[in-house]
């Protein structure tokens, strides 16, 4: 260990009280982006993250967007041939209802002793990102305290709408495109294998939305008076979710797999070896059997295969009591998991093909708000990634799990697409951080480590 970074550790453990009362102080905040009822608080959480900068040492400030406005600060150290790394996380947070379920006010932060974790603080944006960014900002004052100036330079690039949408993010990038683009960018928006197990994430699936409306006749009909010689919408509808997939949980459309690349056995192996338990993943929510392809290790399904799943259907009556109608539409939102290679665009143009072939006679397919992103992998063998992983494993004392995703982060996407810029996805949050739900959690020694990481991980990347 350096001595640079044990000074820098020590000024962390010096300042424990002072960090998780700054944490406190951004979670009470209500920054709900998607309620316009709280546009002033995020106005109010911008510019606390730019004065917590400033007082950092970094030049900080308030951009204005057509949405919630962005934050972003910098910092250059004395030795410039260092790299350059630009930090994201977001300052909103989700909607905190039902309220009812919470057992303590959600702006009203508090630490509680929990049985699996230990001290934890609760309260909403805890974990989802509020105290995932603050792990960085805590580890950049430290380095700051304890040696006068930062091993790297840093950017610094905090949002308020990611909760919504990130609606003005890209033309954000796109507008500042030189002051943003740095040598990587470093997301903490992810999270531990285990509350003892760092991790890095090494691939994000893509994503693709439409949304499918069968429609029939001109108008509602009496089901007596035309059942049985009138087509019905539903039942159209039903007919082709009902040959998305196979037996065996292979998604029907075709040329689906045509660019789905087969898992490196060196990566299955490791995976393999993180000792994930499938029969408790599936149990936890009340469940017994894989239902995706069943040749595949859920990790696989997980991580690195695609997905056609239904988020919705509806048509007709729905209201109590009975109203027999043959409806005049039927509706469902689908969404694609997709992985590397995998074109959005490609995807939802198949699907369209495929409702064509099974839409019964008189059936009319609408698609509304189609849209998509591409997964994103990254090198598990580049400089900076084997960097963080030492940093890492110095820190937790184990090596860091390198895992995918299977969700999606756009922003990331977006920082390769618009800026050519390779991400770091490093974060600090445990699958039972209940985000997005009521009582919300962030493990103490999640908040901590998060720090002593990025500590570690800045020293890292210098060199």
């Amino acid at each position: 260990m350096s001595k640079d970074i044990e000074a820098v550790l020590g000024q962390l453990a010096a300042g424990r009280k002072l960090a998780l009362e700054r944490l406190f102080a951004l979670i009470r905040i209500p920054s709900i982006s998607t309620d316009p009822a709280h546009f002033p608080d995020c106005e109010h959480a911008a510019d606390w993250c730019a004065n917590e900068l400033r007082l950092i040492g970094f030049k900080a400030s308030v951009r204005k967007t057509k949405g919630r406005p962005m934050v972003v600060g910098s910092r250059a150290p004395a030795k410039p041939s260092r790299p350059h790394v630009l930090f994201y996380g977001h300052y909103d947070v989700q909607p905190v209802d039902p309220l009812a379920l919470w057992s303590h006010p959600p702006f009203e932060p508090r630490l509680s002793e929990d049985k699996a974790n230990g001290t934890v603080i609760v309260g909403r944006g805890a974990a989802d990102d509020k105290g995932q960014l603050l792990t960085f900002l805590e580890a950049c004052r430290a380095w700051i305290q304890a040696t006068g100036d930062l091993p790297v330079s840093v950017t610094v690039l905090l949002e308020g709408e990611e909760e919504s949408g990130s609606p003005s993010l890209e033309p954000f990038l796109e507008a500042n495109r030189a002051e943003l683009t740095r040598d990587l960018a470093l997301v903490c928006d992810s999270g531990q294998w285990d509350k003892s197990t760092p991790a890095i994430c090494t691939m994000l699936r893509g994503l693709a939305f439409t949304e499918l409306v069968v429609q029939g006749p001109s108008r509602d009909l009496h089901s007596g008076m035309y059942g049985g010689a009138a087509l019905n919408p539903i039942r159209a509808l039903a007919h082709i979710l009902a040959g998305l997939h196979d037996g065996a949980g292979r998604v029907q459309i075709a040329g689906f797999y045509d660019e789905v690349a087969e898992l490196p056995a060196d990566q299955r192996e490791q995976w393999r070896t993180l000792g994930f338990n499938a029969k408790a993943f599936l149990g936890d929510v009340g469940l017994a059997t894989q239902a995706g392809e069943m040749d595949r290790s859920v990790l696989e399904l997980l991580w690195s295969r695609p997905t056609a799943e239904i988020n919705g259907i509806w048509g007709g009556y729905t209201g109590p009591g009975s109203k027999t109608v043959i409806p005049a539409e039927a509706s469902a939102k689908l969404s694609f998991r997709l992985v590397a290679n995998q074109d959005s665009e490609k995807v939802l143009e198949a699907f369209k093909a495929f409702v064509a072939d099974r839409l019964l006679p008189d059936a009319k397919a609408v698609f509304r708000d189609s849209r998509g992103s591409r997964a994103v992998s990254f090198d598990t063998g580049s400089r900076p990634l084997q960097a963080a992983a030492a940093a890492l494993a110095a820190e937790w004392g184990k090596p860091a799990a390198l895992v995918g995703s299977g969700g999606s982060i756009p922003i990331v996407g977006a920082f390769k697409r618009l800026l050519g810029m390779d991400s770091l996805l490093i974060g600090f949050g445990l699958d039972d951080d209940r985000i997005h739900s009521p009582n919300e959690k962030y493990n103490v020694s999640s908040f901590e480590g998060g720090a002593r990481s990025w500590a570690r991980i800045l020293e890292a990347l210098a060199t």
